[in-house]
């Protein structure tokens, strides 16, 4: 049975949230010292798992709860469901390669029925609350080796990536077929949709073509 296998960004991709880390920065207001910590990176003064500590540490003692008030609250893109669903049927393993974190991208992946979800873990103590820090699994470029470990594993005939960011380039670079919906500047695919429902069209196409 052959398998095709698909990696799905997440925030702003099959979710509305754009940055979880972002939306909980200004949920909790630390945004001002986190916006340095994130320009530190991009400066190349520190890398993604110090940065991503460093943003954790801001939120140190903050509850579970408080994280899933959040995830709860986040919105699906049109389309997310009905793709996902017309994806299984064409024998796809469908994964969700998120730089954002696993609280929400564990529940997508579970209410979508994904095969796969790699994201970013924030620990908690036994009481439920935040460490400060964090189990960085996907890094900020880390999405291709994780798509490439992936194909080794299912050696599927087509590779698909969605995305639309700057880290979803290096999985753009292992797919077949790299899918850009509503980029930001400078981020191209093979093809450059708006929705979902266009995603879905350009993956019939493939299909007919195979």
């Amino acid at each position: 049975m052959s398998v095709r296998l698909i990696a799905f960004d997440l925030e702003g991709t099959l979710v509305k949230s754009v940055s979880g880390w972002v939306e909980l920065h200004k949920r909790f207001g630390t945004w001002e010292k986190g916006k340095e910590y994130a320009e530190m990176f991009f400066r190349g003064e520190i890398d993604y798992p110090t940065w991503a500590d460093l943003d954790a540490s801001l939120w140190r003692g903050r509850r579970r709860e408080e994280i899933m008030e959040w995830v709860e609250s986040v919105e699906y893109m049109d389309g997310a469901f009905e793709l996902i669903e017309f994806l299984r049927e064409k024998d796809f393993k469908i994964a969700i390669l998120s730089s954002g974190l696993m609280c929400l991208a564990e529940k997508v992946g579970k209410e979508l029925g994904v095969d796969y979800v790699f994201a970013n873990e924030l620990e908690f103590d036994e009481e439920g609350r935040i460490t400060g820090k964090v189990t960085p699994h996907v890094d900020f470029e880390g999405k291709g080796t994780i798509l490439r470990r992936l194909k080794e594993e299912l050696k599927p005939e087509l590779t698909v990536a969605v995305g639309d960011g700057y880290n979803d380039l290096a999985m753009f670079r292992e797919a077949d077929v790299s899918i850009a919906i509503n980029p930001h500047e400078g981020v191209e695919g093979d093809h450059v949709v708006e929705s979902l429902h266009e995603v879905r069209e350009i993956i019939e196409g493939l299909l007919e073509e195979e």
